[in-house]
């Protein structure tokens, strides 16, 4: 890796960023990522964008179904980050509960949620983003999971 990929590495690692499964629906199985890389885009319309990788098989699903939901996690689901955070197709939902809304699965007791259509797909070197209109979104309040020196952690105010 060169110098400046791995202090561009180093430097974003020490920001702390919200954590989130991604999720989607193929054929009626429930499909899903973990991502730090979300935010809010625009209220009017309400609008956010995640960042998906271009290999990834949750990137092609969501580029054919035009939906996808953001459960936004909180300081309680590191497993479930974890959990999604690997390769391995709908069998990351085994033992997950989780219900359709806005037709994406919605992990009930996720810190919020976020149901979107596809408005667009911008290329952005290894990702793609992918911008997302609220078509639904839900806060149930906890403190929040985030990411931070590739730790999980919390947010505490001080």
């Amino acid at each position: 890796m060169n110098s400046d990929v791995a202090a561009f590495r180093e430097v974003m690692a020490a920001v702390c960023t919200p954590v989130a499964v991604v999720t989607t629906m193929d054929v009626g199985l429930p499909h899903g990522t973990t991502v730090s890389a979300f935010a809010s885009l625009s209220l009017a319309p309400p609008m956010l964008l995640v960042s998906l990788d271009r290999s990834s098989q949750l990137l092609t699903i969501v580029r054919r179904t035009g939906r996808f939901g953001v459960n936004v996690l909180g300081s309680a689901h590191a497993d479930l980050a974890r959990r999604f955070a690997g390769k391995g197709g709908p069998g990351k939902f085994d033992g997950v509960a989780w219900e359709p809304h806005t037709d994406v699965p919605r992990i009930p007791g996720a810190g919020g949620f976020v149901g979107c259509r596809v408005t667009s797909l911008v290329p952005g070197g290894d990702h793609v983003i992918v911008l997302g209109h609220v078509v639904a979104a839900e806060a149930t309040g906890g403190r929040p999971l985030v990411y931070h020196r590739r730790v999980y952690g919390t947010h505490t105010a001080i």
